[in-house]
């Protein structure tokens, strides 16, 4: 079959994955203890409490697999999304690094001694959304002024969220890579501090900061698992924009069980598919994809890989996937309308993708040889972590009430009767 724009999956096997030099970018990235560093910082904080980890089991039993599980970060500190997780832990590590005061308490960071080693700062960074209001978040919390960058697209519900927690929000004329730009040259004539999640030569350490915050969920979910007498899941899931999120959880995996790591399966918009494109040249660099990258995923709309996240998914990361709108609008639909016994979820449209492409794995015939390699079947133990709940309520009822981006007829689920 012919891949085109509509096919639900074009994918990538990392040729690759396994490279002892992987395991060099995961130990720059995750040195011993700093897990444990961010959780016992991220426990601090106001309203935390550890997320849930869901299990969809008659979705699992019809698609053949052994289980589902789904780190459900939909209400992480109440904002929809687990981006706080790694805004914060950034925060709190330049913070620590600039006063030269290590193992500060979240108390310690009101104080007058660092607000005086500190001086005036404002924070700012460039987002989709979700890390924005993070990082919002976490400056109102610690009292810092806070300025974010948004494209163009970016709707005015995921602005209002932002603008909520006190922060001055900038709209900049052109795609996330652009917001990230302007941003980074204003931080420079205004002496503010950019706190990013994708990282450019000459600033790498705050990056590695927000990515190192982001195994606090993944300590959670192999403590969840434990209570439960599971050792580890045997493929994971991730969504992927810049990439810092899906390479923190490879690194994570890969630092705990090194070659016995789950089996990786990175998963982004199809217009927006710089990772995918860059494993398809196969220099050994990232390669930007440009255009608006207009894709319902909001999250994931990214042009430019990170190189740091680069750095671990080119040598870790099994398998890239890119999937057109239409699969993380299933991907929601399916959350939001479980099989009976199956706990409700709710998902956007970034958090819901990974969900989205299990289906067509299973059912579809141009996946037949993904489906051999990644070896799913009545044993597999499948993770996905929804990262956002409902993140912009007009959008999120367009696709979940009126059904805006249905599945093309060809590509609909049939069972495995029909299927013969």
């Amino acid at each position: 079959m012919n891949q085109t724009d509509e096919t639900p999956i074009i994918w990538i096997k990392n040729p690759h994955a396994g490279n002892p030099a992987g395991m060099a970018a995961v130990n720059h990235l995750l040195p011993d203890g700093i897990t444990d560093k961010a959780r016992a910082f991220h426990t601090q904080l106001p309203r935390y409490e550890m997320t849930p980890l869901k299990r969809l089991s008659s979705l699992a039993t019809r698609l053949g697999l052994g289980s589902i599980w789904v780190k459900d970060e939909s209400a992480r500190f109440r904002l929809n999304a687990f981006k706080a997780l790694g805004g914060s832990f950034a925060i709190y590590s330049f913070i620590s690094q600039k006063t030269g005061l290590p193992n500060l308490s979240f108390a310690d960071l009101m104080s007058g001694e660092v607000r005086a080693a500190l001086g005036d700062i404002t924070f700012t960074s460039a987002t989709d959304g979700n890390h924005g209001k993070g990082l919002a978040w976490a400056a109102r919390k610690l009292e810092f002024p806070c300025v974010i960058y948004v494209h163009k697209n970016t709707s005015q519900a995921r602005i209002a969220a932002i603008a909520e927690f006190g922060a001055e929000v900038r709209v900049v004329n052109g795609n996330y890579d652009d917001a990230v730009r302007q941003c980074e040259r204003d931080a420079q004539a205004n002496g503010w501090q950019v706190i990013s999640d994708t990282s450019w030569p000459g600033y790498e350490d705050v990056p590695k900061w927000v990515m190192q915050g982001y195994t606090t969920l993944l300590a959670e979910t192999q403590e969840q698992f434990a209570a439960l007498g599971i050792i580890k899941p045997t493929h994971i899931f991730l969504q992927a924009g810049v990439g810092a999120f899906a390479a923190s959880v490879i690194a994570f995996y890969k630092k705990l069980f090194g070659d016995g790591a789950p089996i990786s399966v990175v998963v982004e918009p199809r217009k927006a598919d710089c990772l995918y494109q860059s494993m398809v040249i196969d220099d050994g660099r990232p390669h930007a994809v440009a255009g608006d990258l207009d894709t319902i995923m909001a999250g994931l709309a990214c042009g430019e890989p990170s190189p740091l996240a680069w750095s671990i998914i080119r040598d870790c990361a099994d398998f890239v996937i890119t999937s057109p709108d239409y699969v993380a609008a299933k991907g929601m639909r399916m959350y939001g309308v479980p099989l009976k016994g199956d706990p409700f979820v709710v998902s956007g449209e970034s958090g819901a993708v990974t969900l989205g492409v299990l289906p067509f794995i299973i059912g579809y015939e141009g996946a037949a040889d993904l489906r051999q390699q990644l070896r799913l079947d009545e044993t597999s133990r499948v993770l996905l972590i929804n990262t956002e709940g409902n993140t912009d309520p007009d959008y999120f009822r367009n696709v979940v009430w009126e059904g805006v981006f249905p599945v093309p007829e060809p590509y609909r689920w049939r069972s495995a009767a029909t299927r013969g």
